[in-house]
């Protein structure tokens, strides 16, 4: 089994996260956004399996430092929403959720928990 983890080295959820997998002795490979940049494809697959909504932290700092405008058309709902998400996204990784869980298979796990972890692993070995 491959699992990659996408995400941002210093951010305290990715941080848990991976010290979970490391317990667990469950191989996994780190790629941080800003250290190894995020591509128009990657993340176009990341937002056709998720949503960008779903990827979209609208939680943290980076997402108050938008503008009213900005973030109320990336809200919007509409393709040019979704353009203007996706474009903020890949300029700024930092406004996507983290951590990001891919398998070898494909599969998506956005966030992280114990419990919906365990079930990934299981799933995808």
């Amino acid at each position: 089994m491959a699992l990659t983890m996408y995400g941002i080295k210093n951010c305290d959820t990715i941080k848990k996260a991976r010290r979970w997998l490391e317990e667990q002795q469950v191989a996994y490979r780190f790629h941080d956004y800003r250290a190894d940049g995020l591509d128009d494809q990657q993340l176009q697959r990341f937002i056709d399996q998720l949503g960008f909504q779903a990827l979209l932290n609208t939680r943290g700092t980076t997402w108050r430092k938008l503008s009213d405008a900005q973030r109320e058309l990336i809200t919007s709902n509409t393709p040019d929403g979704a353009q203007a998400a996706k474009a903020a996204m890949l300029e700024q990784p930092a406004l996507i959720k983290r951590p990001l869980l891919v398998s070898d298979k494909g599969s998506m796990l956005l966030g992280f928990s114990t419990s919906s972890y365990q079930e990934f692993i299981a799933e995808n070995i």
